[in-house]
């Protein structure tokens, strides 16, 4: 199995002048979901490099196993630190896309033409797209068929409580969740901070950093019923 993880390339946030970047558990902890499975992975950013990690996901309340796995793992910093550039990655190579969240996906992922387009050929071509708590919004301009791909379909992301309780309503470029329903999406959502995923067709998205790890065990299992779906209508 072949998976994409898309991280951002963004470190500022709007114009308070403070940082942001990727959430650090949206990133560790997928990342061992997939390699625990033995799943081949490939890093991309839309700079290439290594992309930054938002430095309040790193505070010493918002610690996770997978974070501390992640700072003693070697190899893994090796990995982030090298991402390849989102420009130079092809659908035809890999069996899904997973989409990390933290609040630097709102500047430079959601209106990436590259991005979209990427995402678009993954969809067509009938594999699964995943993102996980702000990573939703790099979906607000992606079509398939002609109308949003989050038109009719059950959808989360992170909650309008959520970027109350932490202060950025009117920060964020646009609130994910007020975006997804204006595009025809069924929102749907947890309490604040619980893990919360939904998988509609070949679309997953999770609500907030909670949901990182079992966003990412969704694609796995996504991936291996279309493959399962695939090889029993080939036989057919």
């Amino acid at each position: 199995m072949r998976v994409l993880m898309v991280l951002t390339s963004h470190d500022k946030l709007g114009d308070t002048g403070r940082k942001t970047g990727f959430w650090l558990e949206e990133g560790a902890a997928p990342y061992y979901v997939f390699r625990d499975a033995g799943v081949a992975l490939t890093l991309a950013s839309p700079k290439g490099g290594e992309p930054p990690i938002d430095p309040k996901s790193d505070l010493p309340e918002n610690q996770t196993p997978a974070m501390a796995r992640f700072k003693q793992d070697l190899a893994a910093q090796r990995d982030f630190a090298n991402t390849q550039k989102l420009e130079n990655m092809r659908s035809e190579d890999f069996d899904a896309i997973f989409y990390s969240g933290g609040h630097g996906p709102m500047w430079d992922l959601v209106d990436s033409l590259v991005s979209i387009a990427l995402i678009e050929s993954f969809y067509n071509a009938g594999k699964p797209v995943a993102a996980v708590c702000h990573a939703p919004a790099v979906l607000h301009r992606v079509t398939f068929r002609g109308e949003p791909i989050v038109r009719g379909k059950r959808v989360t992301g992170f909650a309008n409580s959520e970027e109350e309780e932490v202060q950025l309503t009117h920060v964020v470029p646009f609130l994910v969740e007020d975006e997804l329903k204006r595009l025809g999406g069924l929102f749907e959502k947890a309490p604040n901070w619980q893990s919360f995923v939904i998988t509609d067709g070949r679309l997953i998205t999770g609500q907030n950093p909670a949901s990182s790890t079992d966003g990412a065990e969704a694609l796995l299992r996504l991936v291996s019923q279309l493959k399962t779906s695939e090889h029993t209508s080939n036989a057919a």
